[in-house]
């Protein structure tokens, strides 16, 4: 198998990628928030943790692409708080209520360790971004000792290019989702109105540096795997991001059009009058026209 960015580049250039991180999380602008959070010195910023790694829980997934998921799991990390502050987060207690505990960064490396040697395809880590520093001195660790499996990055597609650009030859499978395509409903449903373009930027670097997705044996390897959660009610936002992926990324694309949401988080309490649809489900129609949409574009890998 292809072996893994972080194996392939000079240590010299991984450790220099590690502390530019460090310079970028304390005054803090690893997201595009960029609130200047002095994690360093125990200040939170919108992300709500500090500055060592803090987990909710970890795993063999089989739950994810079957390109990630495979056969033996995926090597699932859920780090706790996020980016974004998405009214209707499914995993609400731990982005929003910081549910999990602190660990060190050796502690982290016995993870990934650990889901390697239950034999996972990938260590996939889910809202990372603003636990980069631990997460790739974790990596750093475990690397010297055995690790040799893909990093996936899982994000909600809100990142700041900058921080993307630190990652290159250490990421190798970008998997972010694609939410909001109009700034008034990032804005609302996520406290982001800059998400649109701040995403469509975050996905052309992703895809910049790891290109389509790439398989050995089913397999993913390296590439971008791009994600579309479809809210009710918000067709026409859907549409557009499923053209500008096919038109501004690539027809290649490994798209996932995903039809799981379920009113959670805080919308049943605080939904906008406007956004009543994301009281319900998505309809089987929503979900047709998104798929029908992807297909004449070209966007079949994924959907086949």
């Amino acid at each position: 198998m292809t072996s893994p960015g972080y194996l392939t580049i000079s240590r010299e250039l991984l450790i220099s990628r590690i502390h530019a991180i460090e310079e970028r999380s304390s005054p803090c602008i690893l997201c595009p928030r960029h609130c200047r959070a002095l994690r360093s010195d125990g200040e939170y910023g919108f992300c709500r943790i500090g500055i060592h790694p803090h987990v909710a829980s970890f795993g063999q997934h089989f739950g994810e692409e079957q390109p990630i998921s495979g056969t033996k799991g995926s090597g699932t990390i859920f780090f706790t708080g996020c980016t974004m502050g998405c009214m209707f987060c499914q995993n609400y207690e731990i982005s929003h209520e910081r549910m999990g505990r602190e660990i060190t960064e050796q502690d982290l490396a016995n993870i990934y360790l650990h889901l390697q040697a239950q034999g996972c395809h990938n260590i996939n880590l889910v809202t990372p971004t603003h636990q980069l520093p631990a997460i790739l001195k974790a990596l750093l660790i475990a690397s010297d000792t055995g690790l040799h499996i893909p990093i996936v990055y899982n994000t909600g597609g809100y990142e700041d290019p900058d921080t993307l650009q630190l990652l290159e030859g250490i990421i190798d499978i970008y998997m972010p989702d694609f939410k909001f395509a109009d700034e008034r409903t990032g804005s609302i449903l996520a406290h982001t109105p800059d998400y649109p373009q701040i995403c469509k930027a975050a996905l052309s670097e992703m895809h910049r540096q790891v290109g389509d997705l790439a398989l050995e044996n089913g397999i993913a390897t390296h590439g971008l795997l791009i994600r579309h959660l479809l809210l009710p009610g918000r067709s026409e936002e859907s549409e557009k991001i499923i053209r500008f992926i096919a038109d501004q990324i690539s027809p290649n694309t490994w798209l996932n059009i995903m039809d799981q949401y379920r009113p959670a988080g805080d919308i049943r309490r605080t939904c906008p009058d406007d956004f009543s649809d994301l009281l319900r489900r998505v309809s089987p129609e929503e979900v047709a026209r998104a798929i029908r949409i992807a297909k004449e574009r070209g966007l079949i890998r994924g959907l086949e």
